[in-house]
C-alpha cells in the first residue's frame, strides 16, 4: 500500500530503524490494540518488545548504552507507534522527556546513575508539572520543597502523570523559594522552581515513605497507559537529586523537555491521522451504495483528498520542528505550530474517517471508534491549542518587531 508522509533525506540507519518499528507495529500492535484498549489493559508484552528493540534508549547517547539517535528519528518512530496505538507512544514519550532532561541538564553523576538503566528500559521515566488546581498556568504551582540539612522535604499534590504507576523515576517540578524573598518569589515565580528526580517503586499506593500514587484515572480514551495523581506528604529527597544540582532552574529545564514533548505530540497526531486515513480509504473501497463503492462518489473523494492533504501538511511541520531542535536552534515556534496543527488536523481527519464509516463507525467492532476517543487527548496534551497560539503569537512578535 502506498504511504503518505514520507520523509526525505533519511540515512540508511534511520530507514532501517523505521522499517523495523513499522513491522513491529503492523505485527505486534495493530492486531491487539483495540482489544487491549477496550479492557484498559497495560500492554506489557508490547512494552517488552519495544525494550528488546532498544527503543527506550533511542535518544540516549551511546556512551550511556543508548542508540544516540536524533529527535527526528525518535519522532518518526513515535509516528509509527501512534499509528498502531497512541497509548504505547505515551509510554515512550514521558520516558524520553525525562531522559532528555537528564542528558541536557543533569550532573555527571546523575547521568551516570540513571541514563544507562533508562537506555536498557530497566528504569522507566515519568514527569510531573500539573496540579489539580491549575492547568496550563505552571506559575501557579503550589507543591513545595523545603531544605532540611542534606535533604529537601516535598509536600503537595500533582496531577495527570502518564506512567505514574509503572514508572520508577519521576521528574517533579515544585516551588523552592530558597534564596528568594517572598516578594521576589511572588514577582518571578518561574525563578523559584526546582525539578527533583524522585525514585520510587512501580505500583500504586504508598510507593515510598511520603509518596503515594493513587489508582489509575478512568479516561474517555488513551487507555492502557496508566494516568495518575501523585501525592507528596513529607517526602524526603536527597539534595543530590536536584536536577543539575542547583535549585531555581526547574521551570526552564521542564520547558526544554516540553519542547521535545510537543514534537512528540505532533508526531502522535500524525500517526493517528495516518491510521484514520488508512481505515477511511480502505472502507470507502469496500462499502457499496447506489451500485458502486462509496469511494467512487465525488463527495467521498473530496473528503479523502482533504484528509490526505492534512496528513501531509502535519507531517511536514512535525519533521521541520524536530530538525530545528536537532540543529541546536530554538524551536518553540516550530514545535508550537507543529503541535497545534497536527492535533487539530488529527481530530478532523479522524472525524472524517468516522463519517465515512457511517453507522459502523459508532460500533466498537471497528477500529475508528477507538481513534475517535483518542484524538481529543492530543488537543490538550503538552499545552492546549490556546497555549500554543499564545507561544506562536509572542514569538512572531519577537521576529517581526515593528521598528517605526
Amino acid at each position: 500500500m502506498a504511504r503518505l508522509a514520507q520523509t526525505a533525506g533519511l540515512t540508511d540507519v534511520q530507514q532501517e530503524i523505521l522499517s523495523t518499528v513499522r513491522d513491529f507495529v503492523d505485527k505486534e500492535i495493530i492486531p491487539v490494540a483495540t482489544e487491549l484498549e477496550h479492557r484498559d489493559e497495560y500492554p506489557q508484552q508490547i512494552v517488552d518488545g519495544l525494550k528488546e528493540l532498544g527503543l527506550f534508549g533511542l535518544m540516549i547517547p551511546e556512551e550511556y548504552g543508548g542508540l544516540g539517535e536524533s529527535l527526528l528519528t525518535y519522532a518518526l518512530c513515535v509516528e509509527e507507534i501512534a499509528r498502531g496505538w497512541m497509548s504505547v507512544s505515551g509510554i515512550i514519550n514521558t520516558h524520553f522527556i525525562v531522559a532528555y532532561m537528564l542528558k541536557q541538564h543533569g550532573t555527571p553523576e546523575q547521568k551516570e546513575h540513571f541514563l544507562p538503566r533508562m537506555a536498557a528500559g530497566d528504569i522507566r521515566g515519568a514527569f510531573s508539572m500539573s496540579e489539580p488546581g491549575l492547568g496550563s498556568d505552571v506559575s501557579a504551582i503550589t507543591s513545595k520543597a523545603v531544605k532540611d540539612g542534606d535533604e529537601y522535604v516535598l509536600n503537595g499534590q500533582k496531577m495527570w502523570l502518564t506512567n505514574g504507576g509503572t514508572s520508577s523515576l519521576v521528574a517533579v517540578l515544585v516551588r523552592s523559594d530558597e534564596g528568594h524573598s517572598p516578594e521576589e518569589a511572588a514577582a518571578k515565580p518561574h525563578k523559584s522552581m526546582t525539578t527533583f528526580l524522585v525514585e520510587k517503586e512501580p505500583g500504586f499506593g504508598e510507593v515510598r515513605p511520603g509518596l503515594t500514587i493513587p489508582g489509575k484515572i478512568d479516561k474517555m480514551g488513551y487507555k492502557g497507559v496508566d494516568t495518575t495523581e501523585l501525592i507528596m506528604d513529607g517526602l524526603r529527597v536527597p539534595a543530590d537529586r536536584v536536577l543539575g544540582g542547583v535549585t531555581g532552574r526547574g521551570f526552564y529545564q521542564m520547558m526544554d523537555g516540553v519542547e521535545v514533548g510537543r514534537v512528540n505530540v505532533a508526531a502522535r497526531g500524525c500517526g493517528v491521522a495516518q491510521r484514520a486515513f488508512e481505515l477511511g480509504v480502505q472502507y470507502a473501497q469496500q462499502r457499496h451504495t447506489f451500485g458502486k463503492p462509496i469511494a467512487q462518489h465525488q463527495a467521498i473523494q473530496f473528503k479523502l483528498a482533504e484528509m490526505a492533504t492534512k496528513v501531509e501538511a502535519a507531517h511536514a511541520m512535525m519533521v521541520n520542528a524536530a530538525r530545528k531542535k536537532d540543529s541546536g536552534e530554538r524551536n518553540d515556534l516550530e514545535a508550537g505550530m507543529a503541535k497545534y496543527l497536527a492535533s487539530e488536523y488529527c481530530k478532523e481527519v479522524v472525524e472524517d474517517a468516522f463519517r465515512i464509516h457511517g453507522g459502523y463507525g459508532f460500533s466498537k467492532e471497528y477500529e475508528i471508534e477507538r481513534l475517535y476517543r483518542e484524538a481529543p487527548m492530543l488537543l490538550i496534551g503538552e499545552g492546549t491549542a490556546e497555549i500554543q497560539k499564545m507561544i506562536i503569537g509572542r514569538r512572531l512578535l519577537e521576529e517581526y518587531r515593528f521598528q517605526g
